[in-house]
């Protein structure tokens, strides 16, 4: 499971993204190998594991001797390699503090990719003025990508208030009727606002693949 051989190196040329190790589900020992394997396989850019449970973040500074290795305990991302130098201009915008770890997994899968990233936490229509404040800050941005829970109405919003395209990511924040994220989900693709793409619940990677395709810099590896 770990050999090289069985790893796909060859897709960062292939589609201008590079493998991710996702770490849920995986042994710590399992993950950690993997990270190096994509490493050694795929020199030209950093290797990055998301979903990574505790022991995973807390063993990966010492794992890779000589490597750059940056954690993110909230988004449980490990990147090994040192970044690229950002390019573009992405905004990620959350709708409450209990989204950002999605968002932090967003704003990370960006940076391996090259993509600038901004994360703006707590902008949700429970209080309009918060978004509107930033709408400045908005209209300049190349990609916006809003992660919300809950009733999932913020992508909505801001697509109707920017020029460049939306991403929304639904999260499972919410009880009862939110039904672990399926409620913001089904109102983020009923949205009638045009130019917002809906992703899984809970996938700011797959997000910051999108939004990195749009910026036009995936490709350039």
């Amino acid at each position: 499971m770990t050999g090289d051989a069985e790893l796909d190196h060859d897709r960062r040329r292939r589609t201008g993204v590079p493998e991710v190790v996702l770490g849920q589900g995986k042994t710590p020992g399992q993950t950690l190998a993997l990270l190096a394997a994509l490493r050694r396989g795929d020199p030209s850019g950093p290797a990055l594991a998301t979903r990574c449970p505790e022991a995973v973040l807390a063993a990966a500074p010492g794992a890779f001797p000589g490597e750059t290795v940056t954690v993110d305990v909230l988004g449980r991302t490990v990147v090994v390699g040192a970044l690229p130098a950002p390019r573009g201009d992405t905004v990620v915008l959350t709708a409450g503090t209990a989204d950002v770890p999605v968002a932090r997994e967003c704003a990370t899968t960006l940076a391996v990719l090259g993509v600038a990233a901004e994360v703006i936490p707590d902008v949700g229509v429970a209080g309009l003025h918060r978004l509107l404040g930033r709408l400045e800050r908005l209209r300049e941005a190349h990609a916006v990508v809003v992660v919300a829970g809950m009733d999932g109405a913020l992508p909505s919003v801001v697509a109707g208030l920017v020029a460049a395209p939306v991403i929304g990511v639904p999260t499972s924040v919410g009880y009862g009727v939110a039904a672990g994220g399926l409620a913001a989900a089904a109102s983020m693709l009923a949205t009638c606002a045009p130019g917002l793409v809906v992703v899984n619940v809970d996938n700011g990677f797959g997000a910051a693949v999108h939004a990195a395709k749009i910026e036009g810099l995936a490709a350039d590896g």
